[in-house]
């Protein structure tokens, strides 16, 4: 994917399920995870809305659809979206070197957005070390420590030149690891096997249409997601600015 091309990523996909279903319907952990295994894999948006075309043309001549049921999830549309992910790039891999655009302004952010970004999830790893620091004071040391750093990145989004996004989210992509690390490693056994339990549950009617490799990779979206809500966290990357 072109570089960044990803900030509206999450948003266009939803709204694009939601125009397929008819229904504006609240997205699932499950969703969130799928699309997340998408953007990471470089999947270019328009291959996803392909695949989702694909996906529901398929839904709609089978017969659970003929008994009134609905396409539901995202993780229906899994296989077709890596097809027409595979489809694109054997069309690009003929069409010679990339021509590369000048990204236009509504595909970027203002530094005043980028900051704002920053202190708020500076501010919010703050309230959660507080929360944290009676029942787990190490790990309220780390979310501590790691708002201390993206505060310590703010003068980077002022420096003289253009905004340099791709570095900022090098910077972001290794502290948001490391704050992944500190809460799975802070986790009581009780909030993990509920999370597994809620997972399995989401997982169980797709498992037969994903191979290993894909569920492994959408479990450990799913699992990260659900712990960063339970320890009441942000993400980090830009990715989520919008």
């Amino acid at each position: 994917m072109e570089a960044f091309n990803y900030f509206n990523y999450f948003t266009e996909i939803e709204e694009y399920f939601w125009r397929k279903r008819g229904a504006h319907l609240l997205v699932s952990p499950l969703d969130w995870a799928i699309v997340e295994t998408w953007q990471k894999a470089g999947i270019p948006v328009p291959a996803v809305l392909k695949g989702i075309d694909r996906a529901f043309e398929s839904w709609g001549r089978s017969r659970r659809a003929a008994g009134g049921r609905q396409l539901k999830s995202l993780a229906y549309c899994v296989d077709a979206v890596l097809d027409a992910a595979a489809e694109a790039q054997e069309a690009a891999a003929g069409s010679g070197p990339e021509v590369q655009h000048s990204r236009s302004e509504s595909a970027t952010f203002s530094r005043d957005e980028v900051r704002r970004y920053f202190e708020r999830n500076a501010a919010r790893l703050r309230a959660a070390a507080e929360k944290q620091r009676p029942i787990r004071p190490a790990l309220a040391t780390r979310l501590e420590d790691i708002a201390k750093r993206i505060n310590e990145a703010l003068p980077l989004i002022d420096a003289p030149g253009a905004l340099d996004l791709e570095d900022l989210e090098r910077r972001l992509t290794v502290l948001e690891e490391k704050l992944t690390a500190a809460i799975a490693s802070d986790a009581d056994e009780e909030t993990a096997l509920s999370i597994r339990r809620e997972m399995d549950r989401s997982l169980a009617p797709y498992r037969r249409k994903m191979t290993g490799e894909q569920l492994a990779q959408l479990e450990r979206q799913y699992t990260q997601k659900r712990l960063l809500e339970f320890f009441e966290v942000p993400r980090l990357s830009l990715f989520y600015l919008t």
